[in-house]
């Protein structure tokens, strides 16, 4: 028998409530944030990173509500490298601290000002003073990926040591590939034994396949943000990730794929902001075909023209009319209609559809539809 590789486990933990609403125009009301982190350990988030409490008063009063609301869920807040920022959460009964630290010699220098020793120092003295207050401490390694594999791992090894259980490589400015992603992950993993946790950002259009890689690469922990929410591009979307990991096998998550969609609108609705009709996996029209040799091939089986099950994730295919329909598709959508249509009608009723669609320029409705072969077979008289 042949040796079978099970794919990892991997956690997933999503920041929508933070580097989420950090989308230019986003902001949660505090009873919307509940409704989401609901949401989201309804649909198998394993943590959630609710916050920054250091903002003032009304977000620690919503981190708050999210933990009366979930009182079993794993919550994160996010720190900056001050005492201030931690005094902020003591009294938040969150399990997770995230402490942001300069990861490259461009944010130490040109941001903070800081030397690597003294931000190691500085950093050493929290993470202790977070651990004896209770809480676990993820060390986010900001600009991670600009900086030097050896800074990294100075880092690590003083996390480590003072306590601190993740290392998140951040790819702050998205500008890595899959292929460096790998290699940078696998170095890193293999000079540390803390859990390691990607978090890729996607100016370059990336996010979901770096977060691939960067599992590959022994990332026990992805970052997300459902619809892909966050700064300029935004972030890996949770929707993708984890539906990528299962379908290509790479990965088992805690993830309810069927819950994805409505998880997906509930963002919609709370931050105003559409998902594209062709966005991958939750798109209107992602399991929508027009082109007759799609049609035809996806009516004699439907693994001809689909990468998995749209069931997978609780929806359905629909088959629709448009100016490249061919004559399978329209004879079955006619005959779903209750529509039968003679041989000779074919050709000037698909004629009739190209020149609607391009005139409309949308997907024909079943009235528009009774209305075009009423033009073409009735010759304008209402036969229908």
């Amino acid at each position: 028998m042949e040796n079978t590789v099970l794919p990892p486990e991997v956690i997933v933990n999503d920041t929508t409530l933070r580097d989420g609403e950090q989308s230019p125009g986003v902001a949660f009301k505090g009873e919307e944030k509940v409704q989401i982190a609901q949401a989201l350990y309804k649909a198998g988030v394993d943590i959630i990173e609710v916050g920054i409490p250091a903002m003032g008063m009304a977000e620690q009063a919503s981190i708050q509500q999210v933990r009366q609301a979930l009182p079993e869920a794993s919550l994160m807040v996010w720190c900056r490298m001050k005492h201030s920022d931690l005094d902020a959460c003591v009294s938040l009964d969150v399990d997770w601290i995230n402490i942001s630290v300069p990861a490259s010699r461009q944010h130490r220098l040109h941001k903070l000002n800081i030397t690597l020793p003294e931000m190691l120092d500085k950093m050493t003295v929290l993470i202790r003073t977070a651990c004896k207050k209770g809480f676990k401490v993820s060390i986010g390694l900001e600009d991670a990926s600009r900086a030097e594999h050896w800074e990294l791992v100075k880092i690590a090894e003083h996390a480590s040591k003072a306590g601190a259980l993740c290392l998140r490589y951040a790819d702050t400015l998205g500008i890595l590939d899959p292929f460096t992603t790998f290699e940078n992950i696998s170095r890193l993993v293999a000079h540390t034994d803390m859990q390691v946790e990607a978090h890729p950002h996607n100016d370059l259009g990336l996010a979901t396949a770096n977060a691939i890689a960067a599992i590959a690469a022994g990332a026990k922990a992805i970052n997300t943000t459902v619809m892909g929410l966050g700064e300029r591009a935004g972030n890996a979307p949770l929707e993708e990730v984890s539906v990528a990991l299962s379908v290509l096998n790479k990965g088992n998550t805690s993830i309810n794929l069927k819950a994805l969609p409505g998880l997906c609108s509930l963002i919609n609705r709370c931050s105003g902001i559409e998902t594209p009709a062709q966005k991958s996996i939750v798109g209107d029209k992602v399991f929508t075909h027009e082109s007759g040799i799609h049609v035809d091939g996806l009516l004699k089986h439907q693994d001809n023209y689909q990468s998995f099950a749209p069931s997978l994730i609780g929806r359905h295919h629909q088959l629709v009319l448009g100016k490249h329909s061919g004559w399978h598709s329209l004879s079955t959508q006619l005959h779903h209609m209750g529509i039968s249509i003679d041989r000779h009608h074919h050709q000037p009723m698909l004629a009739a559809l190209t020149q609607w669609s391009e005139t409309h320029k949308r997907i024909p409705t079943e009235k528009d539809i009774r209305e075009l072969y009423s033009q073409v077979v009735c010759e304008g008289l209402s036969c229908l």
